[in-house]
């Protein structure tokens, strides 16, 4: 029996391996050639992607029942979202309380359409008041992000209060009844808000100018509910003496002399069944 030559193996008896891996280098560059020279053809493709769905079906509905914590896994500590979900009741938003965020983005549009309602009203019962054109530079409006400012404005030579006094002029009065029926008959709520000029001298040594602008805030509240506005609509009453001076390079102008009622733009109330 001859002897085997030491030399005639590749290390250790593995040759087959050399040869098959060759194989394999030779098949995989003739399939990236035959990719390379191909052309796809999308009909087809749609026909054979069309009959695996049709084999093999497609998962279309999503659905989170909760959320499963591991053993050894981090957890926070606190969950926005811990009521149980059975399988029949879960959907695919993973948040339930969406319905919730509908009503609450559905009452801020509610809202806005009040607003925007309320600020055309009031614009209008000043146009609607030809009596009163001569003061007509004594209003100004201003919209801010709190809601819409009517400033009712001291002008020189033409006040809209007696001076140092909390008692509105005739023709003040007669406007502060005409601004209440749009005022009625909005749900939104009111914040009355009076101002000095810098440099107010008292007639008194115990009443100063947030005393004075108080009174004032307080004196258009008055003349609104007489007119019929409901408590319910008043949001605030205050007074800043010359804390928030409308010309701030100038505050000794006569303009900054003001009461301000503002038609708050408030956020919706909360639904009562919204929990946290």
């Amino acid at each position: 029996m001859a002897k085997k030559k030491r030399g005639d193996a590749h290390g250790g008896g593995h040759g087959w391996f050399v040869t098959f891996a060759d194989l394999m280098g030779l098949m995989m560059s003739f399939f990236v050639m035959l990719v390379a020279f191909s052309t796809m053809d999308n009909n087809k493709l749609k026909i054979v992607a069309g009959s695996m769905r049709d084999a093999f079906g497609v998962q279309t509905d999503v659905r989170y029942s909760g959320i499963i914590e591991s053993d050894g896994l981090p957890t926070r500590p606190k969950l926005k979202n811990v009521d149980h979900i059975s399988p029949e009741e879960s959907s695919a938003n993973p948040t339930p309380d969406e319905k919730e965020r509908s009503q609450i983005n559905g009452a801020r549009l509610k809202i806005d359409r009040e607003f925007a309602l309320a600020s055309a009203s009031l614009r209008q019962a000043l146009q609607d008041m030809p009596e009163l054109t001569e003061i007509s530079k004594n209003i100004m409006f201003e919209e801010t992000k709190e809601g819409l400012n009517l400033e009712i404005i001291d002008q020189d030579g033409r006040s809209m209060f007696a001076d140092g006094s909390k008692v509105p002029y005739d023709r003040t009065r007669r406007l502060i009844q005409k601004l209440a029926a749009p005022l009625k008959a909005t749900p939104l709520r009111i914040a009355i808000v009076g101002h000095t000029a810098a440099g107010f001298v008292p007639a008194r040594s115990d009443y100063g100018a947030f005393d004075l602008s108080a009174d004032r805030a307080n004196a258009v509240r008055q003349i609104l509910e007489r007119e019929g506005l409901p408590d319910s609509h008043i949001f605030a009453v205050s007074g800043k003496a010359d804390g928030e001076p409308l010309f701030p390079d100038d505050p000794t102008l006569p303009s900054n002399r003001r009461v301000t009622i503002t038609l708050m733009r408030e956020n919706p109330p909360l639904p009562p069944d919204l929990k946290p």
